[in-house]
């Protein structure tokens, strides 16, 4: 018997990359799973692989009506809402506040916070009725950049600040009827997208050299795979292990936080670069 029997879990961006994999392992706990996640493509793509037992719903995380067709078709076909997991993402590609271009940073950080920001807090909100009458959780996909420097830029790095500023507020506000946590990864190599108004809605976290990146830097070198960050999304959501833990955000990034100092700054060529003729 799994950890999650039964329970019905959402999750946003579900259909690829870390979403599929959680997906799959909820499934393989004995969870009934549904999915909201904009891209036809990749919903197609999970329908082949889970079959129509599964939900899926189209839509765009920043439109609160998307959440609630989502939240009301996992009623309609389980009965009930157990898990809520805000998971959809885009990542800024690092960057800079200096490198941003002007003209394009008003759309960029709407576009960021919509999906990474908004996207949890509407969800929240569409799943939080259900959610209460089962006595269920919230989990979101926080990120190691929710709190170190240098996961991302600056409109990444806050984004995810902030997912950490709801978790916590929220496990304040929904205790005890509903526990709230997160899940934060370290660099995965998925098809995580960037930003449109950046001109890097068709990069992928995948066309770095993430393996060389960990293995200079954590304590724990090696890339792990989206299937093995989805154990923790498990654990959380389960009510005989995890039923007094809310607030909580599982940081699972390779031990970064106890590594040794290898830079003190990013900005060092700063100077050089902007110093008057």
């Amino acid at each position: 018997m799994g950890w999650v029997e039964n329970q019905s879990v959402l999750i946003t961006g579900g259909a690829s990359g870390l979403g599929r994999a959680i997906a799959r392992r909820f499934r393989k706990e004995g969870a009934h799973v549904g999915i909201l996640d904009r891209s036809e493509k990749a919903i197609a793509e999970f329908t082949a692989e889970f079959g129509s037992t599964a939900v899926t719903v189209a839509g765009d995380v920043r439109d609160f009506s998307a959440h609630q067709r989502a939240v009301d078709a996992m009623v309609s076909r389980f009965g009930k809402l157990d898990t809520f997991i805000g998971n959809a993402g885009i990542w800024d590609f690092g960057v800079s506040l200096v490198d941003l271009p002007v003209e394009a940073t008003d759309r960029a950080f709407d576009e960021v916070f919509g999906i990474n920001v908004r996207g949890c807090l509407l969800g929240a909100k569409a799943a939080v009725p259900a959610l209460v009458r089962s006595g269920g959780s919230i989990i979101f996909t926080v990120s190691n950049a929710g709190f170190y420097a240098a996961g991302g830029g600056p409109l990444y790095t806050a984004s995810k600040h902030a997912v950490v500023g709801l978790v916590r507020q929220l496990a304040h506000e929904l205790a005890p009827a509903v526990r709230v946590n997160g899940v934060a990864p370290g660099a995965i190599p998925t098809e995580l997208r960037g930003p449109a108004s950046l001109g890097m809605a068709d990069e992928s976290l995948s066309s770095l050299p993430v393996e060389d990146i960990i293995a200079r830097s954590l304590p724990i070198p090696g890339v792990v795979q989206p299937d093995g960050y989805a154990g923790h999304y498990v654990l959380l959501a389960s009510r005989d292990n995890a039923r007094n833990t809310t607030g909580t955000i599982i940081n699972c990034d390779g031990g970064f936080n106890v590594r040794g100092l290898l830079s003190p700054s990013g900005g060092a060529e700063l100077s050089r670069r902007f110093k008057e003729a």
